[in-house]
């Protein structure tokens, strides 16, 4: 599984990159705090929402310490998509927060 931590996704963010940022949080983790620009989907639909992405493009997962993006990773990728797992998640995030 590709790992990325939170300080080298906010370097690239800050860089001018455009990430894919998919937030695997629930609905009120969210509202509480998230990184501009994500997409939200819960773990818990990610199954059923998988046509939403496409397999062409990178995508880097977030929750709120890393085991549930490290999980949606590893299922993204069985399914044929290029993740990574922003680890330590939301915990170890020090950028921009909406």
């Amino acid at each position: 599984m590709k790992e990325i931590t939170a300080k080298e996704v906010q370097q690239r963010i800050e860089n001018g990159e455009k990430l894919n940022l998919i937030d695997v949080r629930e609905v009120d983790e969210v509202q509480a705090g998230h990184i501009p620009g994500i997409t939200h989907i819960p773990l818990g639909l990610l199954e059923f929402r998988t046509h939403e992405l496409d397999k062409d493009t990178p995508y880097i997962m977030v929750c709120r310490s890393g085991g549930r993006s490290g999980q949606a990773t590893q299922y993204l990728q069985s399914q044929g998509f290029d993740v990574t797992n922003m680890t330590g998640g939301m915990l170890s995030w020090e950028g921009k927060v909406e």
